[in-house]
Parts: C-alpha cells; structure tokens; sequence
C-alpha cells in the first residue's frame, strides 16, 4: 500500500460575492479531485485545536498524527532544523521575516505593515538583507540565517521563548504602533526591529528593487520563538518509510523532525509561481524509491490569500489538480499496487481576511480498493454536508493508514 497527502495550504475559504458566492475551492475546476472525491470518504477535520493560533505549524504537526498541544514548539526551530543549524538546549529561535512599512513617517511606530512579504522578495536578494542584519547586529549570542524568499531565522542564546509576538501577516494595513514587543520583555526585541529599518531602508538591494517598482524588504520582524524540537519518528510510529514534499523551510523541519526525508524540488518557490511539475516528478521519484507515503505540500493557496489575490488562489488550487495530483495519480494506478490519497488544506486562509483562520476544513480520503459514498465536488460545503467531523486532526491520518 502507497500513501499520499496533498496538503494544499490555506486552500479553504469564504464564499466570495464576486465569483457567485462561491469559495476559490467551488469555484476552481479540479476535475481530478472531483473525480476522486466522488468515491472518496469526506468530511471536515479541526487540525488547530481550540485556544491554539491558526498556524501551519501547528496545523501540518496535527496531519502529520502529532498533537500540536504537545509537540507544537513554535515554527521557527522547525525552520531551523530545516536549513541545518545545530540549536543548544538554551538557544531560541525566531522567524524573521523580511517586511515592507511605510517609510513617510519619522516615527518607527507609526508607520504602517504594507507587506509581511516584501513583494515575495527574491531568495537572492534577502539573502544580502541577511548579511546586513548579521554584520550590524549579530553577536556571540545572536545570528541571523537566510531562509527562503522572506522567511528566515534568526537564533538568540539565553532568550526566553515564551514572549507573544504578533504575526505580521495579521496587521497588514494597519499601523505597527500596538502590535510591536512592549514592556521591558520586549525591548530587546523592538530595539532590535526598530534599528533594522536604518539599516535596510536604503541598502542598495532595497534601492535598486524602488527602482523596478518593487516594494522594499525595510524592516525585519521577529515572531513565533520556540526552544529546540523533537518528534516521535514516524516510521516507529506507523512503519512507512516516507519522504515531504515543500518549498517551505518549516515542513521541511517537521519532516525532518519526525525522520521522514526532505526532497528539495528546483524552482519551487512557495508562490504560485512555482514548479508544480517538479514535486510531482519528486513525488513519483519518492515512490520509485521504495518509500510508502509521501506528503506534498503546495504553499501557493496560502500566499495567495495573504496577499488577496482571487485569480491566483483559484489558479493554484487548478494547477495542484492538473499538475501535481494528475500525474502522482497516474503513476500509482499504473504501478499496480494499492494506493489512498489524502487532500485537504491545512487552514483556511480567507481572501477577505488575508490571514489564516481556525474553522475546520474538508478532507477527502480515496483508497484504490475500497470506494466510498462521496461528494459530487470537493468543496467547504460538499464536505461539511457529510455530517463526519474529526475534533482533532492529529486522528485524522489514522482513517488513512493501515497500520
């Protein structure tokens, strides 16, 4: 038996007055997903647990089976483990995006979150932004990593992890005022946020993206901290060698972290501008290679609806459908041997919020073997209308594997 999760990333929705009261899911033509789901056992999962943050981390750590109350330590130390830094007991690390804020205000705190992303700025180009950071402000204690397009990390020694940062993808539009650390836990962090904007603002590589009508990478901001990570192995766990699928740093380190093999796929990027053939081709390579389940995850919905973009969200949900399940799909029926496919998002990412959001999402479950009453489409709606809800998605898997 062969396993493969499609994890298509913030896929879910709001119903959209501009395109019929429809959700990007509804909306998109996905004919090999219906297809599917069609003999598929449906339904609707809560991975973000009550009280917890609607984060990816916390959400792909339930798909995988790991209870997110327990084993989820905040994204950025599964980012570390992902680019390969050695963390000590006593080091914490950050996300460090790259952001983009107003620059007509004199003072920092009044200026304004215009993009969490900085125009999906070029790994490249952050990667100078980073050596910024670490010239100006790294010490014995504190370094600054590159990560992927605006993602990146930065590790300080002897910080405490539990300070409650705000998510920049959260304030976008709005004044950063009341969403910067505060109190005396937080000065460090805001002097830190606060000195980067003189740095950055005009650094050559910001300078020159004004000159393409780019929006500058002018401030880092620091959020989700966590201490170093530990998951139980997923092969000890369920006896499937398996391998995961991402442009982004954070799965890789959950994959890693549970002893599952990170696949690096050329050209992914995280944006709908991706290589979507090419984790294909890395998914059925995977296979070939005697692994038994393998998990794929499609960042482009999620940034899609971060940065609002309708078209392009109901783009990326066609190009997963005819790019990377087509093909994966093919080759498993070709193979001859059984085989179940999972899709699911892992979140909601609402156009209308421009953030993630914690309501359960729709899952389809199609086993080669075994055909289910399922769903015409696969929707929000189709799904949640089978009356079979999963409380806590790290169950989820379970209805997928045969151990």
């Amino acid at each position: 038996m062969k396993y493969l999760v499609l994890l298509c990333d913030g896929m879910a929705d709001y119903k959209i007055p501009e395109i019929g009261d429809r959700t990007p899911m509804m909306a998109a033509k996905k004919p090999n997903m219906d297809m599917l789901a069609k003999s598929s056992l449906c339904g609707t999962v809560s991975n973000v647990p009550e009280g917890m943050v609607p984060e990816s981390d916390t959400a792909n750590i339930a798909v995988l089976s790991y209870d997110p109350k327990i084993y989820s330590k905040g994204r950025s130390p599964l980012e570390a483990v992902s680019m390969g830094l050695q963390m000590r007991p006593d080091d914490t690390a950050y996300r460090c995006n790259v952001v983009t804020i107003s620059d007509d205000e004199d003072n920092y705190d009044d200026k304004i979150m215009l993009d969490h992303s900085a125009d999906e700025i070029t790994t490249a180009e952050a990667s100078e932004l980073m050596k910024a950071m670490e010239e100006h402000f790294g010490t014995d204690a504190r370094h600054f990593y590159t990560g992927v397009s605006y993602r990146h990390c930065m590790i300080w020694n002897n910080t405490p992890s539990e300070y409650n940062f705000m998510r920049p993808h959260d304030i976008l539009g709005k004044k950063i005022k009341d969403y910067l650390p505060a109190g005396e836990a937080g000065r460090p962090f805001y002097d830190l946020m606060k000195a980067s904007y003189d740095i950055l603002n005009h650094h050559p590589i910001n300078e020159a993206r004004r000159a393409r009508g780019l929006r500058p990478a002018n401030s880092i901001w620091l959020w989700s901290p966590g201490k170093k990570p530990a998951l139980p192995n997923f092969y000890e766990k369920w006896g499937l060698r398996g391998a995961v699928i991402s442009a982004v740093d954070l799965i890789k380190g959950i994959g890693l972290c549970a002893g599952l093999k990170s696949i690096d796929v050329e050209g992914a990027t995280g944006n709908v501008h991706t290589n979507w053939s090419g984790k294909a081709d890395a998914a059925i390579e995977a296979f070939e290679n005697e692994n038994d389940f393998v998990y794929i995850h499609v960042e482009a919905p999620d940034e899609c609806g971060h940065r609002a973009e309708l078209d392009n969200k109901i783009l990326s949900i066609e190009k997963i459908d005819e790019l990377i399940l087509k093909p994966v799909y093919d080759y498993l029926v070709s193979t001859g041997e059984d085989f179940k496919i999972m899709i699911l998002p892992d979140h909601p990412t609402p156009i209308v919020l421009r953030t993630h959001s914690s309501e359960p999402v729709p899952f389809m479950i199609y086993s080669s073997k075994e055909k289910q009453d399922g769903v015409e489409c696969f929707t929000e709606d189709s799904c949640e209308a089978k009356n079979f809800y999963i409380e806590h998605g790290y169950n989820l898997l379970s209805y997928m594997i045969e151990k």
